[in-house]
């Protein structure tokens, strides 16, 4: 029997060679290329994904908007009962269908453009209120209000048909979540108004804030006349009955003013 010298040291260095892959195996856990390759095209896809994300956040706006400047000309020149949902849908180039993925119904859309609105005034005359001096005069107090509401023309259009209509029509759930919204940013004021009428606070406070606004309402509900009417006021016996917005706001916001401190005072 010849016993082949170079045998024993094949199988020794074969097990050296296992030995050293497996080893190897262990110490390097490196994951292989494939699943590099792989993670390397889900991270790509996870961004990719998160742009288009943000892309659909974007135009999702961008159509919200334009529903909004659709409902507001056709609230502006029809009136709220003469507009109809489908009408919006219209005006904004919509489908009825396409629309109901955005709003239910007109009553929300009239809220979310009148809150928005809302909120931009709110904004606007609190950092107004702020450059006023404590105990300022009634008179200055209301020229900053009536400054303020004349900046914001499209909110004053709108004003009229949330006491007219949409208050009259909204279900409760609608006007819940508005009203709790408006009770919101109005706190904010009544803390600003207090600053500068420490005897005007709380109550009373958003008792000025109410009677303000009806009167704006009221005041800019007069500027919108007809022929007749426009005819009406040219005529000399009827010039002490012309509105004018800022003269009749200013004064009526005077007097609430006026009328709040005076409750304050003891009788006698």
């Amino acid at each position: 029997m010849i016993i082949d010298p170079l045998k024993g040291s094949h199988n020794s260095i074969n097990i050296l060679v296992i030995l050293s892959t497996l080893l190897i195996l262990i110490i390097d856990k490196r994951p292989p290329v494939s699943y590099v390759a792989h993670k390397r095209l889900a991270d790509t896809y996870l961004v990719s994904m998160n742009w288009q994300r943000a892309r659909t956040d974007e135009n999702k706006n961008e159509r919200k908007e334009a529903i909004y400047q659709a409902a507001f000309t056709l609230f502006k020149n029809n009136g709220y009962d003469k507009v109809s949902f489908n009408a919006i849908a219209v005006e904004a180039g919509f489908t009825k269908s396409n629309m109901y993925r955005y709003f239910s119904s007109k009553d929300e859309i009239f809220l979310n453009v009148f809150a928005t609105l809302f909120e931009q005034w709110v904004g606007d005359f609190s950092q107004q209120l702020r450059t006023l001096k404590q105990e300022v005069s009634a008179k200055a107090f209301a020229d900053t209000w009536v400054n303020s509401m004349l900046s914001q023309p499209n909110l004053l259009d709108l004003m009229p048909i949330l006491f007219t209509s949409l208050e009259r029509n909204s279900s409760f759930e609608q006007l819940l979540e508005f009203k709790r919204l408006a009770m919101k940013l109005l706190y904010g004021l009544t803390l600003d108004i207090t600053k500068i009428y420490p005897d005007i606070e709380g109550e009373k406070a958003f008792k000025l804030l109410n009677l303000s606004y009806a009167a704006t309402t009221n005041s800019w509900t007069a500027t919108t006349q007809s022929d007749a009417l426009k005819k009406l006021y040219q005529l000399e016996e009827f010039q002490a009955l012309k509105p004018d917005f800022e003269k009749d706001l200013t004064s009526s916001i005077e007097i609430i003013i006026k009328g709040l401190k005076a409750s304050n005072q003891p009788n006698g």
